[in-house]
């Protein structure tokens, strides 16, 4: 993904450096970087290597010793800081909800500051609590305590789109969560970015969810100097050197999987019938209902024996659904749930040998 041509980006830090005190080494080391509207810019690095502290910089939570950071164009290094973080929406992996105010009252904070009126406030949480997957009527008036850890981090993020910043910065929000829920909030977050389109600073310590979240990823050397700025994709194929590549590990190709949908594959078709033909017998055969649904396979009576997948699934959640699919196929489905095909392990092996092959080529053709 190359800068929008002709585009001014939405964050510009130019010759950005922070010295703590008593320390000799500056935390982040004269660190220029545009982060361009739109985007999930991920910085991602070694513990100490100045990813946080970079983040908290854009906001001045951390007051940067010199250098000057830019938003939407305009030079923020030295206005008010607590009008500048009204404008920029901010979660935390602790997410930080204030105990004694209600689950509405916490999302409504920012927009109280800025003089929202009372009833678009209300508008306001009750289309948040609907987007981030929390019936309004039953939680709004209810107190943190009340709300698992999955549904508290979503609260964390309604509060920080609340007042519709152009800016979300994120650190680490998904760090402290067990890994299924983990993976869920990934993916809702993910949909949610496809309809709000912010532009978004993520920090992690993990290469796989840098890789999942990011439409682009900075990777960070101490003092946040830049090893490399660039597509995932660019990351895993073309990493800038073997200070990368120990980052991504020895599964740069099996990592790519994440970056693929099934419906991008090659799918294999089976034949099908309508549930209630004459067909319990016919091997290979799946069952389908009027609106295209798939049932179960012919001769198979456990409809349990069908494994599905989305066409939007990556293929890296193909591959998991398949070690858990009797047949060692899984159905592809689309938004509706209606059939479209089959994946398998030979689907995902001819893409791993693709993509091993195109890496390959792409390393003997800059050699």
């Amino acid at each position: 993904m190359s800068s929008p041509a002709q585009a001014r980006p939405m964050i510009r830090l130019e010759a950005l450096s922070k010295r703590f005190a008593h320390q000799r080494r500056l935390a982040v080391d004269n660190l220029t970087l545009d982060i361009y509207a739109g985007e999930i810019v991920v910085f991602v690095g070694p513990s100490g290597c100045g990813k946080t502290t970079t983040m908290k910089m854009i906001n001045r939570l951390i007051e940067p010793t010199s250098g000057e950071i830019y938003l939407e164009g305009d030079n923020v290094t030295h206005v008010n800081p607590n009008r500048l973080r009204r404008h920029i929406g901010y979660v935390i992996q602790q997410i930080g909800l204030f105990p004694h105010m209600s689950i509405a009252d916490n999302i409504a904070v920012v927009p109280r500051m800025l003089g929202w009126d009372k009833a678009r406030i209300g508008r306001r949480v009750d289309e948040l609590l609907h987007m981030m997957g929390i019936p309004a009527h039953e939680y709004r008036h209810r107190y943190p305590k009340a709300l698992s850890g999955g549904q508290s981090q979503r609260v964390g993020v309604a509060r920080a789109l609340a007042a519709d910043p152009p800016v979300l910065l994120m650190d680490e929000p998904f760090g402290a969560i067990d890994p299924i829920t983990r993976k869920h909030l990934q993916d809702e977050f993910l949909r949610i970015q496809g309809e709000v389109r912010k532009t978004i600073v993520f920090v992690t310590h993990d290469i796989d969810e840098a890789i999942k979240m990011g439409d682009r990823i900075a990777v960070l050397r101490e003092g946040s100097h830049i090893a490399q700025y660039d597509t995932p994709e660019q990351i895993l194929t073309h990493p800038a050197d073997d200070f990368v590549r120990a980052l991504i590990g020895g599964s740069a190709t099996l990592k790519r999987l994440a970056l693929s949908r099934v419906g991008e594959a090659v799918l294999q078709s089976v034949p099908t019938a309508r549930e209630g033909a004459d067909t319990e017998h016919a091997d290979g055969l799946l069952l389908i209902d009027a609106q295209g649904h798939p049932q179960r396979w012919a001769d198979d009576t456990d409809a349990r024996a069908i494994v599905t997948v989305s066409a939007d699934a990556t293929l890296q959640e193909a591959l998991d659904a398949l070690l858990l699919a009797p047949r060692g196929r899984a159905v592809v489905v689309d938004a509706h749930g209606a059939y479209q095909g089959v994946v398998d392990f030979d689907t995902v092996a001819g893409y791993v040998r693709h993509s091993a092959a195109s890496l390959a080529q792409g390393e003997a053709q800059t050699q």
